[in-house]
């Protein structure tokens, strides 16, 4: 311990400190189950004598735990020599911010890469290492070069130099490990895989020479999805031997507190693309003991435009973890979002507030608000000449949408996030160890349909495979499905399909995929694995439903022709009609409903998946211009299938709530509603129940809310942006 942290420490005096273990989906310290509530602070980004301020406003806004990374970049000095302990800076004595954190009662997070991201140069590895190991830059497409800070992973030189700089920064983390000390978490790396995917730019110099080659050149055309598919797949595996690597030297270097990963895939205030952050690192952590994923959200005002966004991607994180492994947020967005210092947005301080909620009622134990405080980018020794000669790229200021600015000036969104964490700790027993309650219907979730990073500049049957992947999955087209499922006031788990339909894949290593519900709903394009359809089609054939939405599934993944589901109801496309505007002119496609599915009126949508029926099949929607179905009902064996060729629009709540009626789903929570905007979460615990309801609306809702037919709120109104913990 620094001795100016140990003057303010008395012996005994650290309730915060405790035993952690990960166990039956909670983090409990000492045997008890509790929620880590943490607050990003870089301590690199702030004089010496800040530190107490910052720290200070943290633990008083009720924040139990400090974050923040550990930047190899401004650690190592222009000679390679690490200075971990202030001897040429102050700001750079990790052990007196680790130790000043304990003495205030604070909990510490360590995050030091090797990247680390957070806008520094080289996502926060040195120069050195790029002029040094020249051929670690990723080669990607045609022997092209990366245009990213990205590095090969496995490049010998790269693990080298990583392993040098982590093993002098675990030499300082390990002796302030939980119980002995306030470090409860390490995290390994930051946003692996993340640099690749945005640049489609995948690490051919790291593959399979034979792979590589085939895929460098574009591949065979006739082998072109193939190639793909191969290469999403090899890619997952490169991502988890790199992280387990990282796992077995912690571990190695005595590092015994639970190791975490951060999950990406969150962007221009949507989560729409997150699920590929899990579908690339699942596989690393699912199901091993000790290991934490945490997402990275970042998601901007919450409205009914992104709601279902942050339900889904929750249920999402949680479906593929281990029976034993929590939920958790390690970039949980919290401020005003003005990132560029430029008054481009503006959030809500209800804003911050709505999304803590939902994503504590739906079982996350660990949070992370990032940033939590700005600062000043210190001067980096030996920059070169780029303008900026300090550590980031923002300039001499950082944070600035925090809710403590750079200067250490407060915003609404901290009073917001204090008054929030009050409401919190008053239901933490709830909170820290309840389950969701959910209706008997499950949001299937398949990982291959995110296996989308890559696509080689001239393979045009990828590039159109990947364009109707990314129209129909997860949330269905226009995310219809998925708003009509948070916003109808339903409550599922997602279900890991590919898991359950192939328990022996590498997918599924190390965890078991948990008994389904007898109802499942899934967005699918026309691509679709062949053993997900067998697997669907056995469970309709066996008593279950299936609702499903998007294309007729008629290939796997690979390109190979694969028509299970659709051959099982008799099913076969009659063509697809689509919103567009060319030469032959306009074409706006309609539906209409029928004699056993009323519609108001008929209703515009972007697609229509026409078909061929069977007689005994009941048709539910026709195209109009066509007049085939697009939306039909059908039974097999014991069960029945809706198939929905459309993205019938959320907004018509009723619709969605009779096509799963029709199923013989009916939300548990009971919403009676003058407009659309209420979410609710409930909440059931061996300490009681809570239910949390939030209005994402920019209007007042009013509303009653019944709990299996027993109301626990009496028509009220709920304010724009307001919510409510109720008691059940």
């Amino acid at each position: 311990m620094s001795p100016a942290a140990a003057s303010d420490t008395r012996p005994g005096d650290h309730p915060h400190r405790g035993q952690i273990a990960l166990r039956s989906g909670r983090i409990e310290v000492d045997g008890t189950p509790t929620l880590l509530l943490s607050g990003e602070v870089h301590y690199f980004r702030l004089r010496r004598d800040e530190w107490v301020d910052r720290l200070t406003q943290a633990r008083d806004a009720g924040l139990d735990t400090i974050a923040s990374y550990i930047p190899w970049i401004w650690h190592e000095l222009p000679n390679g020599d690490l200075d971990l302990t202030g001897q040429t800076c102050p700001e750079r004595d990790l052990p007196a911010f680790i130790d000043l954190c304990d003495s205030l009662g604070l909990r510490f997070l360590a995050r030091p890469g090797p990247f680390v991201m957070a806008e520094l140069k080289n996502e926060g590895i040195p120069d050195r290492i790029y002029r040094e190991y020249p051929d670690a830059r990723p080669t990607g497409w045609d022997g092209k070069i990366a245009s990213t800070e990205d590095l090969d992973y496995h490049h010998p030189g790269f693990l080298t130099e990583a392993e040098r700089w982590l093993g002098a920064v675990f030499e300082v983390l390990a002796p302030r490990q939980a119980p002995d000390g306030p470090i409860v978490g390490v995290q390994l790396d930051n946003e692996v895989g993340m640099l690749a995917w945005v640049s489609n730019t995948p690490h051919l110099n790291d593959g399979p020479e034979q792979l590589a080659a085939a895929v460098r050149a574009g591949g065979d055309p006739a082998r072109t999805l193939a190639l793909h598919h191969e290469l999403g797949l090899w890619a997952r595996d490169d991502f988890a031997s790199y992280l387990r690597r990282l796992e077995s030297f912690a571990r190695d270097r005595g590092i015994a507190v639970p190791l975490l990963i951060n999950v990406h895939g969150t962007g221009s205030g949507r989560g729409t693309t997150f699920p590929i952050g899990i579908s690339q690192l699942a596989p690393a952590y699912r199901g091993r003991d000790g290991l934490l994923a945490g997402s990275d959200y970042y998601l901007g005002e919450l409205t009914v435009q992104n709601v279902a966004d942050l339900y889904l991607c929750n249920a999402i994180l949680a479906c593929v973890n281990g029976p034993d492994q929590p939920a958790s947020s390690l970039e949980f967005e919290v401020g005003t979002g003005d990132y560029g210092d430029n008054l481009d947005a503006l959030s809500s301080p209800e804003s911050g507030v709505h999304k803590t909620l939902l994503t504590l009622g739906q079982g996350n134990r660990l949070i992370n608000y990032y940033l939590l405080t700005g600062g000043r980018n210190p001067v980096l020794e030996g920059s070169h000449n780029d303008g900026i000669p300090r550590i980031a790229f923002t300039g001499e200021r950082h944070g600035f949408a925090a809710p403590i600015d750079p200067e250490g000036r407060t915003t609404p969104a901290l009073d917001a996030l204090a008054n929030v964490l009050e409401e919190v700790r008053a239901h933490q027993p709830i909170l820290a160890t309840g389950r969701q309650l959910t209706d008997d219907v499950g949001f299937g979730f398949v990982a291959d349909h995110y296996l989308t990073e890559y696509a080689h500049p001239t393979a045009t049957a990828r590039r159109e495979q990947v364009a109707d992947v990314e129209r129909h999955r997860g949330f269905g087209a226009r995310d219809a499905l998925g708003r009509a499922i948070v916003l109808g006031g339903y409550h599922v788990d997602a279900v890991d399909l590919q898991a359950l339909a192939d328990p022996e894949s590498a997918w599924a290593a190390g965890t078991t995929a948990p008994e389904a519900p007898r109802t499942i709903v899934l967005a699918t394009p026309r691509t679709l694995g062949a053993k997900v359809q067998r697997w669907l089609t056995d469970h309709v054939r066996n008593g279950g439903n299936l609702l499903l939405t998007g294309r007729l599934p008629d290939r796997d993944h690979d390109g190979t022709p694969c028509t299970v589901l659709a051959d099982a109801f008799d099913l076969s496309s009659a063509g697809l009609h689509i919103d567009r505007r060319d030469e032959s002119g306009p074409y706006w496609p309609t539906v209409t409903g029928s004699v056993s599915f009323p519609l108001d009126a008929d209703l515009r949508v972007s697609t229509a998946q026409l078909l061929q029926a069977p007689a005994d099949a009941e048709v539910l929607l026709r195209e109009v211009g066509s007049g085939l179905p697009c939306a039909i009902q059908a039974h097999l064996g014991a069960g029945s299938m809706i198939f929905v060729g459309c993205d019938l629009p959320a907004a018509h709540l009723d619709h969605w709530h009779a096509l799963f009626s029709r199923l013989g789903v009916r939300p548990r929570i009971g919403i009676d509603a003058d407009r659309n905007g209420l979410v609710t979460v409930p909440v059931t615990s061996e300490h009681g129940n809570l239910l949390i309801a939030v209005n994402v609306a920019p209007y007042p809702i009013r509303a009653s809310i019944s709990v299996d037919g027993q109301q626990v709120q009496p028509p009220t109104t709920f304010p724009a942006r307001g919510h409510a913990l109720l008691r059940f």
